[in-house]
């Protein structure tokens, strides 16, 4: 198992010594100690990676793609160790890590074949006289920010574009888990991705050192998956030196189960929305509107399929529910859940952390819940299912689009055209029309509104790591 700082194409540990625990929320107990980088250390990072970034901007864009292509063979026959330190680390159940592996590894087949796709344009400039040329070229040294939820995927849907593109990185992953970014940098080396194209720097001093790499010159780009609170701040820091941004940041999903629906689909659409890890998922669905004639069936047989989720430690079998991160999580979730029931909510099953070793919440679905109730405003990210009723569309688009947020929504409806009518009212980046499931390293993810900025993977996700050059030219 790596513990230290890897930089330059070598391991080394923070230049003051200093380490922290890694904590199995499934036992509440240290598994690792991990380097914590300092400033000096990611300065050293960037400037190493500046170096060696000149170089690898210049390879052949097939040479990068058959890199990357054996990134993808080497991550595919390590998937069960890689599902296992995640389980490890961040707690969720192995058919949920064996998941994020599967979708984490894709993104290194996916741009092996889009790194030789960089695509230009050539035009007359409309007076004559010279032509306008425009094309794409390596942004830079990239600062990679990632959490804790997703410690393979979102590492690896930054890593691979970036790489793709020319540009060499610097993951800074969440200190909650850096376990598997430093896993998956050893198997990147051995796919032959070049020292100093890829460090990673753990560290517990998160803001002071992604902080100092932001006001470095060297750093042209900064791609950041997390809370949108932090996403404004770093947005402030990146301002002082104008680097590039790309913000994958909070979601307050709503999912519509419309009067047409098939309840049966939209209780199981509704399990993989809510229940995929965990509900710790800035894509998992956080508020749930049904229609009053279908709202009793909606809410009995979603409750249903919720209490018979087995909760336990992540490795053991049939598990579908690990624990959440850490006690934090557990206290921030209980908070909503707490609110809700004094404003007259009704709990059909869970409503309480179990009391058990691991920070442990249970499936919790609440009916008939107030408009004032916190839940509906803010991003529970755990195993809650707040369920509200409409009467009609105009009401339920309503309801969907009032929040600050707009990354993802989803809905249910047997009528395709009903259906798309509705996609196209409401304000979100992406939508789950009769899916509980919409990540796709084809398709671009992102949001609107304070969800974020840009997009990450299809073939957009590498242009993010790309800066278009005019030249005017006469020939």
């Amino acid at each position: 198992m790596q513990t230290e700082l890897f930089i330059g194409g070598q391991w080394r540990p923070a230049s003051d010594g200093a380490t922290f625990p890694i904590i199995d929320p499934s036992t509440e107990q240290s598994i690792a100690d991990v380097s914590s980088a300092t400033v000096d250390d990611v300065i050293d990072a960037v400037e190493i990676a500046d170096e060696a970034g000149k170089e690898w901007a210049q390879r052949a864009p097939r040479e990068r793609a058959e890199i990357l292509r054996k990134c993808w063979e080497l991550l595919s026959a390590r998937k069960q160790d890689i599902a296992e330190y995640i389980v490890r680390e961040n707690g969720k159940a192995l058919p949920d890590a064996i998941g994020e592996t599967s979708y984490a590894i894709e993104f290194f087949r996916w741009y092996s074949e889009e790194a030789v796709r960089n695509y230009g344009e050539i035009l007359e400039s409309p007076v004559g006289g010279n032509k306008i040329v425009v094309m794409q070229q390596p942004i830079g040294v990239s600062v990679l920010v990632t959490p804790w939820n997703y410690p393979a995927a979102m590492a690896t849907r930054k890593i691979a574009p970036a790489i793709a593109a020319g540009c060499p990185v610097i993951l800074k992953p969440a200190s909650d888990t850096p376990l598997t970014a430093l896993l998956v940098a050893e198997i990147l080396t051995k796919a032959g991705i070049p020292p100093g194209i890829m460090n990673v720097i753990p560290s517990r001093r998160s803001g002071e050192v992604v902080s100092a790499m932001l006001h470095h010159p060297a750093v042209r780009k900064l791609s950041f998956t997390g809370s949108t609170e932090v996403g404004r701040s770093l947005l402030k820091e990146a301002a002082d030196c104008v680097v590039n941004c790309s913000m994958e940041l909070g979601g307050n999903a709503p999912f519509l189960v419309f009067d047409d629906a098939d309840i049966d689909s939209a209780v199981a659409g509704a399990m993989i929305a809510k229940m995929r890890n965990g509900g710790e998922a800035c894509t998992a669905a956080n508020r749930f509107y049904a229609h009053e004639r279908v709202y009793d069936e909606f809410a009995e047989k979603f409750s249903a399929a919720m209490a018979a989720f087995k909760v336990g430690p992540g490795l053991e079998p049939g598990v579908e529910l690990g624990p959440m991160v850490n006690e934090w999580a557990i206290k921030d979730i209980d908070t909503l859940v707490q609110d809700a029931t004094t404003k007259g909510s009704e709990v059909l099953t869970g409503g309480a952390p179990l009391d058990r070793t691991g920070y442990y919440y249970p499936p919790t679905v609440l009916s008939n819940v107030p408009a004032d109730a916190n839940i509906l405003r803010e991003e529970v990210f755990g195993p809650v299912a707040p369920i509200v009723s409409f009467g009609d569309d105009d009401e339920a688009v309503e309801q969907a689009n009032d929040t600050e947020y707009g990354l993802v929504s989803y809905l249910y409806t047997q009528d395709i055209g009903r259906g798309m009518a509705i996609s196209e009212r409401l304000d979100a980046g992406m939508i789950g029309l009769n899916r509980g499931l919409v990540s796709d390293p084809a398709a671009p993810f992102g949001g609107s509104k304070q969800s974020g900025l840009g997009r990450e993977g299809s073939h957009e996700g590498m242009m993010e790591y790309m800066e278009k050059k005019y030249i005017a030219v006469a020939w």
